[in-house]
């Protein structure tokens, strides 16, 4: 079923009740933080946010406040994502590992959210904001533990289409099918990452990283083919299979690794998204030629055979028809 839109609100409460509630929401959506409403009299926020397959889409506005997460609770795994934030109203001013940034309408913060920081708005501000799991980024040659945050346009260029292909996902979010939600997510956030690539603060090794970057798209566009080899790539990028094997063997990873973990996670968000099919279709529609092979690389990769996630949805699937029939 499609994510609907929730909705939350501090309108109403008492003060302490408020500042309660808003960091209850943002522990829900991507990890504990400090709340000060700075001496005003109440905090008054409200969110809309959905999902589009693993992320999370927001649509923020708060009063006066101050958010803060602290060093003392800077642990990566408390805070695994990285927050695009694009501010729509009023102003906010940023700080994190000693760089500061005033926000104001039009501006793009991208940041790590598991690095402690700091965001005061001293009047009422409104964010539209992507919560993106590093786990995707990484999928995606995002090798930093700690990304530094970066502050760019949203007015114009890549900056611009990213926040109007936000926008337009999030108003949609609701009628997507799980198949399409997949597809719209994997578009997002390459959109996301193209200012941030032009901005070099993600990738800063000039052509070798440009290469790796086409080499990326270039695999994700044609993962369904099962002759898909280290050979069409590189014809196609027109460099060297030496060359291609060196800058994947810099993360760690054959061109061959990163062509069957791109696949195998297709497979297993299609066979959760999609428990009408059968697991050789699945298989086969992203490129692999055997339902053994299959099978045995999906287990080492994920620690569980196909069949039982095939099976867990299956079962899902039939209560909630179940439920929809009583």
């Amino acid at each position: 079923m499609p994510d609907t839109v929730r909705s939350l609100t501090t309108s109403g409460l008492t003060p302490k009740k408020q500042v309660q509630c808003w960091t209850d929401a943002l522990t829900d959506l991507c990890g504990r933080f400090d709340v000060d409403p700075m001496d005003a009299s109440s905090l008054e926020a409200r969110v809309n946010y959905t999902t589009v397959s693993r992320l999370k889409l927001c649509q923020i506005e708060v009063s006066q406040h101050r958010i803060a997460h602290l060093s003392a609770r800077s642990k990566l795994n408390d805070h695994p994502y990285i927050k695009i934030l694009f501010q729509t109203h009023g102003i906010s001013y940023f700080e994190q590992d000693g760089r500061h940034f005033e926000l104001v309408p039009g501006d793009c913060l991208a940041y790590d959210v598991s690095s402690p920081h700091t965001i005061i708005s001293p009047s009422l501000t409104r964010h539209e904001v992507v919560i993106v799991p590093k786990a995707l980024l990484q999928e995606r040659g995002f090798r930093s533990a700690r990304m530094p945050a970066c502050k760019l346009s949203a007015r114009s260029g890549t900056g611009r289409i990213a926040y109007d292909f936000v926008h337009a996902a999030f108003s949609e979010a609701s009628r997507l099918s799980p198949y399409n939600a997949m597809g719209v997510a994997d578009s997002l956030i390459d959109l996301l990452l193209l200012p941030l690539r032009e901005a070099e603060t993600t990738f800063n090794h000039g052509g070798a990283e440009a290469t790796y970057i086409r080499a990326q798209f270039f695999i994700r566009e044609h993962l369904r083919d099962p002759d898909l080899c280290i050979d069409q790539i590189s014809t196609a990028l027109g460099c060297t299979k030496r060359y291609l094997h060196m800058l994947f063997s810099e993360r760690g990873m054959t061109v061959s690794d990163y062509i069957w973990r791109a696949r195998l996670q297709h497979c297993r968000e299609e066979l959760e998204a999609q428990p009408g099919k059968t697991i050789t279709d699945v298989a086969f529609s992203w490129g692999f030629s055997s339902s053994s092979h299959f099978s045995r690389v999906f287990r080492k990769y994920f620690g569980i055979v196909p069949s039982a996630v095939h099976r867990q949805q299956q079962a899902g699937a039939t209560a909630e028809f179940s439920a929809t029939s009583d």
